[in-house]
């Protein structure tokens, strides 16, 4: 039997990189996935992935920063699995610009994913959780949530805000048994990475399975205790204080 057996997830950004490497962990586990990405090729493909595990799996085309489609894909879900156990805000974009360079619509774009987005999918899920008084929420931020870097202030931003939310949804809704937490790593072999940094050594780089590694601990951990945030670090790189 699998540690999560009977449980229904939704993982945003779940066509590939860190998204695609939860869903498949979770599934592992006997976790029904449902994956939601802008890419419905790159989803399917996942939900097929899901599928091969004994698990359902499911592909919700979806563009996280409106609310009408992100209502359609709750409703969605609900429908066919009749719950929602866990939700994985991982989608997002990262537009690398000098400050004096971004555009309007580079930081409207950037937080309407990486902000907006995963506060729609919260609030939404979050109502939904509090009436059956369980579950559990994971925001993927970065180490971008802790510290500046240059050339990435929108993301850096973002990313810090996507820090707050987690704070304050545990606040909020501790007392409905829902827990909240904050994966913060470092660089990760992803395509955001790999296109923002054309022709680096990625050789030390983490993978998107150490990350999936955190979740799942997260998720199985007892309820005695609560880990609000991990942050994770490549091995070479500078810890962060």
């Amino acid at each position: 039997m699998g540690k999560l057996d009977g449980k229904t997830a939704v993982v945003t950004g779940g066509g590939r990189g860190i998204g695609r490497a939860i869903a498949l962990a979770l599934a592992e586990e006997g976790c029904g996935v449902v994956v939601v990405s802008r890419t419905r090729s790159e989803i399917e493909n996942v939900a097929t992935e899901i599928r091969k595990f004994g698990v359902r799996g499911m592909a919700v085309p979806t563009d996280v920063s409106e609310i009408d489609e992100v209502e359609r894909m709750i409703g969605e879900v609900l429908g066919a699995f009749g719950q929602i156990d866990i939700l994985v805000n991982n989608a997002g974009i990262a537009i690398f610009k000098p400050f004096t360079e971004l555009t309007v619509k580079d930081w409207d774009k950037t937080m309407a994913v990486n902000v907006r987005g995963a506060f729609l999918c919260s609030q939404k899920v979050a109502q939904m959780m509090m009436k059956q008084r369980s579950g559990t929420i994971i925001n993927i931020g970065s180490s971008a949530s802790r510290k500046p870097y240059p050339n990435q202030m929108a993301y850096v931003t973002s990313k810090h805000a996507m820090l707050g939310l987690s704070k304050g949804l545990n606040l909020e809704l501790k007392s409905y048994g829902i827990r909240v937490h904050a994966i913060c790593p470092g660089t990760v072999d992803t395509k955001l990475n790999a296109d923002a940094r054309p022709g680096a050594d990625t050789s030390d780089w983490m993978q998107p399975e150490d990350v999936a590694h955190v979740a799942l601990m997260l998720l199985t951990q007892n309820d005695r205790a609560i880990i609000d945030e991990i942050y994770m670090r490549r091995r070479d790189a500078t810890p962060i204080y």
